[in-house]
């Protein structure tokens, strides 16, 4: 009786041990970190930054030598961008995407934790966009031969890739994107890979004040605004991202993951829409919102990654708010607080 007592309290123990693992494993939040600066810190000192505020998840726009060997032995998990030039390539040959793969990800595979590779950014639709399925196929042809089950390929979509995303219930990839969207989807549902999306509701308040109110668009509505059906939403991202889910839906793959490659909050460049305190709320926000995993109304409890957009005020981007998305000044001081 002893001993089966003391089997079933350690079974419980471990049980609640796993859980409460998984949760803190699933507890997390990215931020990209862009480069698009000439006063930014090396990365040595960028990857400390992410370690000094426990920021446990990085995306990268391409595969910079410098800011991959200084992740090395870290725990940081990665999402490593294809740049769009190197898309084509990649998609012309599998010989062509070994050659990438070999350069670009194989010194780093035993050291550095890349959990995704994302094939181009925003580029569908597009002039390239009809690479990307065939890139993708390529680079997840060599995952499956090397057993690299650990790492999953997709690629990063922009809502205007949507012809229609009010209400959410009405949300649909426009026509230009739907061909190439039906052939990436369907190797996302083959591989158990996510879909990436930005998500802003900072543009379609900013372009529409009237209509759409702050409160909604920085999660700090009291209660519902909009209707959609028998779903009920109180911010303006979950709308987003349920138009997503509904379009991938329509072309039949509903059950592919989404993963928010990028939102964030503007700290200047537009008067009283950008400011440091709105772009605070909003972030934080954003971060309790994703790492609660309360899902959205068409996906109750469904885990959705997300990644803040951006680590850095970046100076050589255009003039106005696209300098001014970071979270810390270059100096690495906090633009206002969203970490602790």
């Amino acid at each position: 009786m002893g001993y089966l007592w003391l089997v079933l309290v350690l079974s419980t123990l471990l049980a609640i041990h796993n859980q409460i693992g998984t949760a803190n494993a699933t507890l997390d939040i990215g931020v990209n970190y862009g480069m698009i600066g000439d006063n930014l810190p090396p990365p040595a000192d960028v990857i400390n930054l992410y370690q000094k505020y426990d920021i446990p998840k990085m995306r990268l726009f391409n595969p910079n030598p410098d800011a991959l060997n200084a992740l090395k032995g870290t725990q940081i998990a990665v999402s490593l961008g294809v740049t769009n030039e190197d898309v084509p390539t990649i998609a012309s040959s599998p010989e062509a995407a070994a050659s990438w793969f070999a350069t670009n990800v194989e010194p780093y595979i035993d050291a550095v934790n890349i959990p995704y590779i994302s094939v181009g950014n925003e580029i569908i639709p597009g002039e390239l966009a009809g690479s990307v399925p065939g890139a993708m196929q390529n680079l997840a042809n060599i995952l499956a031969a090397r057993k690299l089950d650990g790492m999953r390929v997709t690629t990063v979509i922009a809502m205007s890739a949507l012809a229609n995303s009010y209400p959410p219930s009405a949300g649909e990839f426009s026509s230009a994107a739907s061909a190439v969207l039906k052939d990436v989807l369907t190797i996302l549902d083959q591989t158990g890979s996510p879909l990436m999306v930005n998500v802003y509701p900072y543009f379609p308040y900013a372009s529409n004040p009237t209509d759409i109110s702050l409160d909604y668009a920085q999660f700090t509505a009291p209660g519902p605004v909009v209707q959609d059906g028998n779903l009920s939403y109180q911010n303006l991202f979950d709308a987003m991202v349920d138009s997503v889910f509904w379009a991938m839906e329509k072309l039949g793959y509903g059950n592919v993951d989404l993963v928010v490659s990028e939102s964030g909050w503007p700290s200047a460049g537009n008067g009283n829409f950008t400011t440091p305190d709105l772009a605070a709320v909003y972030n934080k926000n954003f971060l309790q919102h994703i790492t609660s995993m309360v899902g959205t109304p068409k996906k109750p409890g469904a885990m959705i990654e997300g990644f803040i957009f951006a680590l850095f005020n970046e100076d050589q981007k255009p003039a106005g708010v696209e300098q001014n998305w970071g979270l810390f000044t270059p100096d690495m001081q906090p633009v206002y607080n969203v970490f602790g």
